[in-house]
């Protein structure tokens, strides 16, 4: 019976098509998995297994009847805390927030819904999103399920964790600087920010996307095509666009790669991370393709200006609350936002301008390339106790320089396991694209899933 909680999403719709399977079998599956990871993981938040058996129980009847409602109708998913889903509160990783039962289902939510996923529990991050950590003054401490001592990464931190575990195909992400591609490639599994805009986000923020978290590149592919539907409530979403994001096959000979190894800001990049990118970009180019390195396009005055930028609106929001409730934020959150207290119009505006500075940089690669591998993240996964890589609040964005620029660009970029530390880490691989090309980055990641060596078994707790 846990078996099932490994199958992909593809091979469940096909495996209920078939009625070889059922909605209700999967869901008790991945209870299951969850009950015996749980304590140890922490991935969870507002598990409600009562509901979720509803919902397979109709999605059982809807496949026995012929007629599913939509491509993920049955399969179980998880959706990060910070998308709201109808009756369930929104603490946004932090005991700050007053808990009161949201509304309404926010777009992506309500997309799956519609579908016929079945969403068993929302997960866990850290306060406001603003860590590449499970950390949190809310939820208990999210776990790599790799190696417990290590964090899955941030701020999808729970949505990483339960995608390694198994608990079930498909998650759900957010991402403002690399909060679903950090994470994904910490816990070796595939994390997509697509093209701003191609999924719809409320409220939407510039740079902020909603993105698949999954174990293969065809099952985030599935998801996405649920996502993308339109919704009048994000302003900033793209025209609704007849895509088939099922269309992974591709040929690999003949594209224009460009490799970028090392930004030469922020972290140094560690050699085990170099070399298992750089090989990546071999088996690439022994199908075909032509893979050029690059040199940065990210500076240290737009990594700083963001940084800037986002210290003053947090501190904005956090001065703003009652006394008792400030107190309450993760108190590196709180120093972080705080150093910005006394920042000038002037530089903010500054760090502001930093968006377009980066975006401008970002597309230009792109004018002679179709696509850019990259690392994901400069380190492998750091102590899960440590809020952050560097230990130093002050220094909180120094891992991001690879997966910050495709949110102010726009762009698609997609993360694929590409290897493993000397003690069993995972590595992750960037693919980044043109943007609206959120299908070419796929088929590209799909290519190298099929190029690469077999993968090490899935961790079991």
């Amino acid at each position: 019976m846990a078996e099932l909680a490994d199958l992909s999403a593809v091979d469940l719709v096909a495996a209920y098509r078939a009625g070889e399977t059922s909605p209700v079998e999967v869901l008790d599956a991945v209870l299951e998995r969850v009950d015996a990871c749980e304590p140890k993981l922490c991935a969870t938040y507002a598990l409600d297994p009562e509901s979720a058996r509803t919902a397979a129980l109709a999605a059982q009847q809807r496949w026995r009847s012929g007629a599913p409602a939509g491509p993920v109708d049955g399969v179980p998913v998880t959706v990060k805390e910070n998308i709201a889903t109808k009756g369930t509160p929104v603490p946004q990783g932090t005991a700050a927030t007053e808990l009161v039962p949201a509304r309404e289902d926010a777009p992506a939510a309500a997309r799956l819904r519609e579908s016929g996923a079945v969403i068993f529990a929302k997960t866990t991050m850290p306060d406001y999103g603003m860590l590449s950590s499970g950390a949190s003054s809310f939820h208990r401490l999210a776990r790599n399920p790799w190696n417990l001592g290590r964090t899955p990464g941030g701020s999808s931190a729970g949505a990483g964790a339960a995608a390694a575990a198994g608990y079930g195909p498909l998650h759900l992400g957010t991402d403002i600087g690399g909060s679903i591609r950090l994470p994904a490639g910490w816990c070796g599994v595939v994390g997509l920010k697509p093209t701003f805009g191609r999924i719809p986000v409320h409220p939407p923020y510039p740079g902020r996307v909603v993105g698949p978290m999954t174990r293969t590149v065809a099952d985030t592919a599935l998801l996405a095509s649920v996502l993308a539907a339109p919704d009048a409530r994000d302003h900033t979403a793209l025209p609704p666009a007849d895509i088939d994001w099922t269309g992974l096959d591709g040929e690999v000979r003949g594209l224009r790669i460009a490799l970028l190894l090392d930004h030469r800001v922020g972290l140094p990049v560690e050699p085990e991370v170099t070399a298992a990118v750089a090989g990546a970009a071999q088996l690439l180019e022994s199908a075909g393709a032509s893979v050029e390195p690059i040199d940065p396009f990210l500076s240290r005055e737009m990594l700083d200006g963001m940084d800037l930028f986002w210290r003053f609106r947090s501190w904005t929001d956090i001065s703003a609350l009652p006394a008792e409730r400030r107190a309450a934020v993760l108190p590196g959150i709180a120093q972080w936002a705080g150093s910005a207290r006394g920042a000038t119009a002037a530089q903010v505006f500054h760090g502001f301008s930093q968006m377009d500075a980066i975006s401008a940089a970002a597309n230009r690669v792109v004018r002679d390339f179709d696509y850019v591998l990259s690392p994901v993240a400069p380190i492998p996964a750091f102590p899960a106790e440590q809020a952050y890589p560097t230990g130093d609040p002050l220094r909180g964005m120094e891992h991001i320089a690879f997966t910050l620029p495709y949110n102010m660009s726009g762009q698609p970029a997609v993360s694929v396991n590409c290897g493993w530390t000397s003690d069993g880490l995972p590595i992750g691989l960037q693919i980044a694209g043109r943007r609206f090309d959120d299908v070419g980055v796929l088929r590209l990641a799909s290519a190298y899933e099929q190029l690469r060596p077999p993968q090490r078994p899935w961790p079991r707790l």
